[in-house]
């Protein structure tokens, strides 16, 4: 069946909404896309420090918790209505749309609570209320069923990954650069069930944190003040130490482990060296952790004919360059060469899921996550009918 859908995404990079607007039909690796708008909509100074509180406070209003949650809702209903206008569309004209939420938690190794271990996921913008706000049917809270089989409940573009940039012929790695790194290895010509991917590390939200912290900037734009720093290697070898590197996958991370106290130690630990070379140094941490995590858990099982970068990180050229450095001959080349916007791509990766949930057909992907089988991914909101 061929729908329009929305799909909506805002990230770890807390920067933000993305939404794109779509033609998808099909299903599996005989899915179509036709993009027909891309809109990206920044929070609001207020918005995001409170939305950067939420996600990283131990301890935190629970009345402003739930409120955060509609108040998202609006936000996204917002950025779907402006998408729509620059693609000449009437918003009630789309017939579903796919809204990841805004990671507030992520807790994918189980613990204890009241005697049982569990892990979980909240990502707030509830998608019932932008159901009623859009009079659209919304899928959203995608992470859920996965982690309810035994899953990591991320990442979750690999599916996308699989149907899009799968190949008969070449293995291929996708890597998405948003606020975290994630790998997808799509073997050639394999099944679902043999692609794996899994985080690698951080990508711009660390970046981007001490750009904020040392240069009073959003992001180290185009990556030049990395490229003015000089890397100090003591301080690369100490970080390329992280526990989380050495996880063996299927495993996933987010502000829980490199949000605003990572980043406090890191300024800490890096007092001594210029904004500069402290930016280089954590954008060569980047490179160098997605290519041991390539090297760690990839290069015995699959050597890849080309890696496929997407995200906010193909536009810092120091990040693309140490990309490249480290995997040598092996190309490294941006989804865009593919037809798929770097930008729009995880956006695009929610309409692709919300269609394949209205289908009834699983998209989680148990060698992805450890799930113990293929769940359908995300809840169903249908909107109230019209009086």
């Amino acid at each position: 069946m061929a729908r329009l859908i929305a799909g909506v995404m805002s990230g770890t990079s807390l920067d933000g909404v993305d939404v794109v607007i779509a033609d998808v039909s099909g299903q599996d690796r005989g899915l179509r896309l036709h993009i027909r708008a891309f809109y990206s909509e920044p929070y609001t100074p207020s918005l995001r420090a409170l939305l950067q509180a939420a996600a990283t406070a131990q301890v935190f209003d629970v009345t402003l918790l739930c409120q955060l949650n509609v108040r998202l809702a609006h936000v996204y209903a917002d950025a779907i209505r402006a998408a729509a206008q620059t693609a000449g569309i009437d918003p009630k004209r789309l017939d579903l749309v796919g809204s990841h939420g805004q990671t507030v938690r992520h807790v994918p190794s189980a613990q204890d609570c009241a005697g049982l271990a569990v892990a979980s996921t909240w990502q707030i913008g509830d998608p019932s209320v932008l159901a009623q706000l859009l009079g659209v049917p919304v899928v959203g809270e995608f992470r859920q069923a996965d982690m309810a089989l035994g899953g990591q409940g991320a990442p979750l573009v690999p599916y996308f990954d699989y149907v899009i940039f799968g190949d008969d012929h070449e293995t291929r790695g996708c890597l998405n650069l948003g606020g975290i790194a994630n790998l997808t290895i799509l073997p050639a010509g394999s099944a679902a069930a043999n692609v794996y991917g899994f985080d690698t590390g951080p990508a711009n939200m660390v970046i981007d944190a001490l750009a904020q912290a040392l240069l009073g900037q959003p992001y180290d734009k185009d990556g030049a003040a990395a490229a003015r720093g000089t890397v100090n290697c003591a301080l690369l070898v100490h970080l390329l130490e992280d526990p989380f590197l050495r996880i063996s996958p299927p495993k996933s991370t987010g502000r829980e482990l490199f949000g605003p106290e990572y980043v406090s130690q890191l300024l800490h630990e890096g007092k001594t060296l210029s904004p500069e070379d402290l930016i280089a140094t954590t954008t060569a941490f980047t490179a160098a952790s997605v290519h041991r995590a390539y090297e760690s858990f990839v290069a015995r099982r699959h050597r890849l004919d080309r890696l496929v970068v997407s995200g906010g990180g193909v536009y810092n050229q120091t990040l693309l360059r140490m990309l490249k450095k480290h995997f040598g001959s092996i190309p490294v080349v941006r989804s865009s060469e593919f037809g798929i916007d770097e930008d729009a791509k995880e956006a695009l990766c929610f309409a692709v899921l919300a269609h394949e949930t209205a289908n009834g057909h699983p998209s989680g992907m148990p060698s992805v996550t450890g799930a113990k089988h293929p769940a359908i991914l995300g809840k169903i909101c249908p909107p109230s009918p019209a009086l």
